[in-house]
């Protein structure tokens, strides 16, 4: 198609009105709950305009981009509005519109006022796809947005020209890290890193993080557990004209069970409180009786007709309204819902410790006093407490430490038996690894120990690089002996590159006679001068099969790993031995 006949075709366009709006949700992982749409426009679907590519690129090049997405946003308004979908609705607006001079100032309110939606439940959605010079102007056109009760959200964080500059400069409400950076977390360290520093940054910034374009369970694990609460991506839904309504089909698998083999993953029942609730329209004076009858409560969950927590109220918040002057004659026959707080963490009753503790730190505003809910399918079960999450996570915390190895700092034999004791239980498929090093003691003998600890810390790390954290276990039984516990599918790939990965690392420890010559001369067990070959691996493997043909407890386990291992000692160099329990002995 020639650039006239697009340009034609975008003339129909816009002429006609004929762009149509898709919903894709953003879920909110703790709460199990859509917190919003994002609002996607296409072309006809009979028009090689359908494509949103095609469609803004050439109503760029026709300078009638503010045009467009004036109607692209008019028209996902009415269709939000018409279907009564729940939560924030986000906008996408490019910044070279929002700079163009005859940009309709207003018009966005207006619209929102016919159809019967409030800004505060507008998101505007920044994305970056030209460079932008004039930040003062920019910032200058969003402040009018927040000023009129908008939110501003920046989109594609990393992936545009001045992105960190923007987030610096705007201040958004909401930041969404691009798919780059999510695609594939899970098998990427450099990738987790990134994320880990944007979600400081946000701590700092008050900012919330959304990750977009999540496709598989294992990058939802990643993040779950890593913190980031806000997502969005093939997996949890696809943009749709007639959106979903409920989270609990989005989800494929709750937190909780994604299990990681080396933590323990209870669910809360331990912090569960079970505390009285109010409704909306309870008079605040009742609530305040009910805090002065109990003098333990701390706060009260809101709940709505179905059950669902929409609010809660500190004691120290509705305290500090009633003092201020007149505040019981103003407050006191009007309902909580006037003085409760929007603002509260909502977890599932399945998901970890660690996941809540994660949650509570990425708050910036949690207050060590204030209560968190904690629902079952999003209805209401009661209450938590911050310093009962502090407290057992520093105990957990110190039985780790207790049972960790003092050099590498990795789970020790107690860990280790807990792990497989989980992982026969849980009766899931998995490698377990017995990795041990082979000439290490004459290794010792020649370079000394200190020497030989820096080889140990080097396994370490390439045995924690191997794996994927969220679903694997590394721990260490002593000396030169490692367990490794791999769910994953690519297991076989994942220890050829730890083998190749310490081979390499090693060359650094020898000295330069010693890497040419490939050996090294050092006195055996029995006290005679030896050559024995560079460090390598011997790595014993027990496959566990879900239906295994004879049942094991966590000591057979671990022997059968012990046999299998000293079965690749028997072989020169770095070298594998599979038992496979599926098949009987």
């Amino acid at each position: 198609m020639t650039v006239t006949e697009q340009l034609s075709a975008l003339s129909a366009i816009l002429a006609q009105r004929s762009v149509h709006s898709l919903f894709q949700p953003i879920v909110c992982l703790s709460e199990r709950r859509i917190l919003g749409y994002e609002a996607l426009s296409r072309g006809p679907s009979n028009s090689p305009l359908h494509s949103p590519l095609n469609l803004f690129a050439i109503a760029r090049q026709a300078g009638r981009l503010s045009e467009l997405e004036v109607l692209c946003r008019e028209t996902a308004c009415r269709r939000f509005a018409e279907q009564g979908l729940e939560g924030k609705l986000f906008l996408n607006v490019s910044p070279e519109s929002l700079l163009e001079p005859h940009y309709p100032s207003g018009r966005t309110l207006k619209m929102l006022e016919q159809v019967g939606l409030p800004p505060s439940r507008v998101v505007i959605e920044l994305t970056e796809q030209t460079p932008t010079e004039d930040f003062q102007l920019l910032f200058n056109a969003l402040h009018h947005y927040r000023d009129m009760g908008f939110s501003i959200a920046l989109d594609d964080l990393g992936a545009g020209y001045s992105s960190l500059r923007l987030w610096s400069e705007l201040r958004p409400d909401y930041v969404k890290i691009d798919r780059h950076f999510i695609d594939g977390i899970h098998q990427d360290p450099l990738k987790r890193e990134f994320v880990g520093s944007i979600l400081q940054i946000a701590r700092a910034s008050r900012a919330q993080v959304i990750a977009e374009g999540i496709e598989l369970t294992e990058e939802l694990s990643v993040l779950s557990e890593m913190g980031v609460d806000l997502l969005q991506g093939y997996l949890l839904g696809r943009p749709q004209e007639f959106a979903a309504r409920e989270c609990q089909n989005l989800l494929p698998l709750a937190p909780g069970n994604l299990v990681v083999l080396g933590e323990e993953h209870g669910d809360l029942a331990a912090l569960l409180i079970q505390q009285p609730t109010v409704t909306l329209d309870t008079p605040t004076q009742q609530v305040l009786a009910a805090f002065r009858r109990q003098a333990n409560l701390n706060s009260v969950a809101v709940l709505d007709v179905r059950g669902k927590p929409c609010g809660i109220v500190h004691r120290h918040s509705l305290s500090d309204a009633l003092l201020q002057p007149f505040g019981t004659d103003l407050f006191a026959r009007k309902p909580i819902s006037r003085l409760m707080s929007e603002d509260f963490l909502a977890v599932e009753r399945g998901q970890s410790l660690q996941q809540v503790s994660r949650l509570l730190t990425s708050r910036a505003r949690q207050r060590i006093e204030e209560d968190f809910i904690i629902t079952q399918s999003g209805r209401y079960l009661g209450l938590g407490r911050v310093i009962d999450v502090l407290k057992l996570i520093t105990e957990q915390k110190l039985q780790q430490a207790r049972h960790a190895n003092p050099l590498t700092l990795l789970p020790g034999n107690v860990p280790i038996q807990q792990c497989l004791a989980r992982l026969l239980e849980q009766r899931r498929e998995a490698a377990v690894c017995y990795v041990d090093i082979d000439s290490f003691k004459p290794f010792n003998d020649i370079y000394g120990y200190a020497r030989g600890d820096e080889v140990l810390l080097c396994l370490a790390q390439c045995l924690n690089d191997c794996v994927d954290p969220s679903r694997d276990f590394v721990g260490h039984i002593g000396g030169d002996d490692f367990m490794l516990v791999l769910g994953s599918k690519d297991w076989r790939e994942r220890l050829q590159r730890l083998v190749e990965a310490f081979a390499r690392q090693c060359l650094r420890f020898y000295r330069a006679e010693h890497v040419a010559a490939g050996c090294f001369i050092a006195h055996n067990r029995m006290g005679q001068r030896e050559t024995f070959a560079l460090l390598s691996l011997s790595i014993g493997v027990v496959w566990l099969a879900a239906d295994i043909s004879e049942p094991l407890d966590a000591g057979q386990l671990a022997d059968l790993a012990s046999q299998a291992k000293r079965q690749a000692k028997e072989t020169q160099g770095s070298s594998l031995s599979l038992i496979d329990t599926s098949i009987p002995a």
